[in-house]
């Protein structure tokens, strides 16, 4: 097939990241770049290659573009629902940085556009998916290395960056809420490992306003998540935390058990898990050969293969794998699992989370649109 003609929009740090990604790609071109900072955008581009001619001062001018197979959005939060909504109206591919939308009725709108234009690929850039860790701990739940997983933690704990043109997250206008602008990556973690056994449900959450940064939106979020088998996940999440990068996990099973802990003394004791079947009941230690061979599980040390979430060399990982993931669905047809009706039970529990939080009232899964619309107007 011909090139897929990309329309690009947003050039900070993470757009930057996926255009030297996509340029890589050969089944692609970047023909049009959007970026409200012309200097920026001109400097961008001049790094990676490309002719600075394609940078255009209106969003119009790619939507309107015939020749644009695909719309890029990597625009601040508050954008992304109208943006993608225009660009599926004019019969345009979609791919989305997260948060899919910061309004529930632009959220219902991206679903209902995909349904009814089933020639049109979608993605939602929920990264963790494309994680290594994740990859492997999803592929033992599923071979049930734990047993039944009855108890799930995953925490997001971050202090997001606010200051000079990242000031914008302050505003709850543009940001939305803190769920979808970063714990909404353990909340998407928590769903896709417990994805061989079980469904989302309910959730019951509460919240707490800004302590240091002043953010106008709730930037601290507790969130328990019902599952249909009767298993629970929960999530702390925080965008405005100063303890550095928290993304704990914690999986208990009937067989099992394993955790992921980034704050760790050293990088060999970050890891742990323990099965029945694989390590005799016993806590083993994969990243610390030495310890694994004195104990008798050499078969069980884990090579350089699996890079540790919180690490840049996964974080790259995760980049590379979501474009090419789309530029896949986009060349083969076939939609992403990302698509926004695909991934939207992880928006979803987001949108549940501040219902919960604001009513005290658990709120059930799926969401019932128009609950929902009422609340959100």
């Amino acid at each position: 097939m011909e090139k897929i003609k990309v329309g690009f929009v947003g050039a900070g740090g993470m757009g930057t990241l996926q255009m030297k990604n996509l340029v890589k790609n050969d089944d692609v071109e970047i023909t049009a770049l959007y970026e409200s900072d012309a200097k920026r955008g001109k400097a961008v581009l001049k790094d990676l290659g490309i002719p600075g001619d394609i940078l255009v001062d209106d969003y119009d001018k790619i939507v309107e573009n015939p020749d644009i197979d695909a719309v890029w959005l990597v625009s601040p939060n508050g954008y992304h629902g109208p943006q993608s909504i225009k660009a599926m109206e004019a019969g345009k591919h979609v791919f989305c940085e997260k948060p899919c939308a910061v309004k529930f009725d632009e959220f219902c709108r991206q679903i209902d556009l995909e349904r009814d234009n089933p020639d049109l690929k979608t993605q939602v850039n929920y990264l963790m998916y494309f994680d290594p860790l994740e990859d492997r701990v999803k592929s033992m739940v599923a071979e049930g290395a734990f047993g039944m997983i009855t108890q799930i933690q995953i925490n997001y704990r971050y202090p997001i960056a606010t200051a000079g043109t990242m000031a914008w997250k302050l505003k709850k206008d543009i940001m939305g809420d803190s769920i979808g602008m970063g714990t909404v990556h353990a909340l998407s973690s928590i769903i896709n490992i417990m994805s061989p056994q079980t469904k989302p449900a309910a959730v019951f959450a509460t919240n707490l306003g800004s302590q240091v940064k002043g953010f106008e939106a709730e930037p601290i979020y507790n969130i328990l998540i019902k599952f249909d088998n009767g298993a629970a996940g929960f999530c702390f999440g925080n965008i405005e935390s100063s303890g550095g990068l928290d993304i704990y996990h914690n999986l208990s099973g009937t067989k099992g058990g394993f955790v992921f802990d980034p704050q760790a003394g050293s990088q060999q004791d970050k890891v742990r898990y323990r099965s029945e079947e694989n390590t005799k009941g016993e806590w083993v230690w994969p990243l610390n050969k030495q310890r694994c061979i004195e104990e008798g599980f050499e078969n069980l040390v884990w090579g350089n293969d699996t890079p540790l979430s919180d690490s840049s060399a996964a974080a790259l990982l995760r980049v590379g794998e979501s474009v090419n993931h789309f530029i896949d669905s986009v060349k083969t047809g076939n939609n992403s699992f990302l698509s926004f009706d695909n991934s939207s039970v992880v928006a979803e529990i987001g949108w549940a989370a501040q219902m919960s939080a604001a009513s005290g009232r658990e709120i059930p899964l799926p969401l019932d649109r128009e609950t929902a619309k009422e609340f959100f107007l």
